[in-house]
């Protein structure tokens, strides 16, 4: 299968750029012109890293021209832009850039959740406190909503919200509150609190910021009626009832979270990547497929439709 990269220089974003090392490691194809990809035949499968505001445009064009996709988070802008986006993608395989979900510590506690060893879920709660300094938004379009759709919750905390939703499912219920800091001078949000009632039934807050000096990993907690987990950046404790306990370690620390969004080894692009090639030839739904991925639009569009802000 051949792969093709599609960015634009340093627009691209910091994870993106883990993509684009990847990709040039690999050989994989760039070209100067759009038209030269999909007018490629040998090309099955393109991989976009380019601004959010791009993206609509770009899937629509690479899938009438029959490319798969593997497109950089967040889907759009707006929840509305990304719902046609995931539409426009028709029959081709369209995945998202969501690595946290192949986190071998996520990925662990998604299987404790799925096999029923935490019990009943009565709370899912997670914690953002990210810390970016002014001259990260003094870049172009950085923080705005007309290129990146929004702040904190569409650019950071989309990594931790999308495994919220991958472990508790869709919430039925948001009551929130935003507002963008005397830390920075920004367009869009650096800090939001929510109240999350999900459709289980159960109970948990989101707090997300990108003020808290100087950056903390995040943090996800699960109680569950068998027992509790802490996803603190790339580790796992979890304590069950009976006596057991689980815990999973790595070297990755907040794995990118914090302070600096580099800090991540390139393991779980890699198998991100490996999974969206293996969803291509198996003609399935990749692990971070587009609709999938439409939950975590859907929970920051009720954060931050929560509050009308004069």
């Amino acid at each position: 299968m051949k792969l093709a990269l599609i960015g634009l220089g340093m627009a691209v974003t910091p994870h993106a750029k883990s993509l684009l090392d990847l990709g040039q490691r690999a050989q994989v194809p760039l070209a100067d012109q759009l038209e030269t990809i999909l007018d490629d035949r040998s090309v099955d499968a393109v991989l976009i890293l380019t601004p959010p505001n791009t993206h609509l445009e770009l899937v629509e064009r690479c899938a009438a021209a029959g490319k798969h996709i593997l497109l950089e988070k967040p889907l759009e802008i707006t929840l509305q832009r990304s719902e046609q986006l995931v539409r426009a993608a028709g029959s081709v395989t369209l995945g998202i850039v969501l690595q946290h979900r192949f986190r071998p510590a996520a990925e662990k506690l998604h299987e404790l959740l799925a096999t029923g060893k935490l019990g009943k879920l009565v709370s899912a709660s997670a914690s953002i406190p990210n810390w970016r300094p002014q001259n990260y938004y003094d870049q172009p379009g950085r923080g705005t909503k007309a290129r990146d759709g929004g702040g904190v919750l569409l650019t950071q905390g989309i990594h931790t919200l999308d495994l919220l939703t991958w472990f508790a499912g869709e919430a039925k219920e948001v009551k929130s509150v935003w507002t963008t800091t005397p830390v920075h001078r920004m367009e869009t949000e650096d800090l939001a609190c929510a109240a999350l009632r999900f459709e289980s039934g159960a109970l948990g807050v989101v707090h997300a910021t990108t003020s808290a000096y100087p950056g903390y990993p995040e943090r996800i907690e699960i109680i569950g009626t068998q027992g509790t987990a802490l996803l603190e950046g790339t580790a796992l404790r979890a304590q069950l009832v009976d006596g057991t306990s689980v815990e999973m370690k790595t070297e990755s620390g907040a794995g990118g979270t914090g302070a600096d969004p580099m800090a991540f080894p390139h393991d779980w692009h890699r198998s991100l990547l490996a999974d969206f090639l293996d969803a291509v030839e198996q003609r399935r739904e990749p692990r971070s497929s587009g609709r999938e991925t439409l939950k975590v639009h859907r929970l920051i569009d009720r954060i931050i439709r929560g509050q009308d802000r004069n």
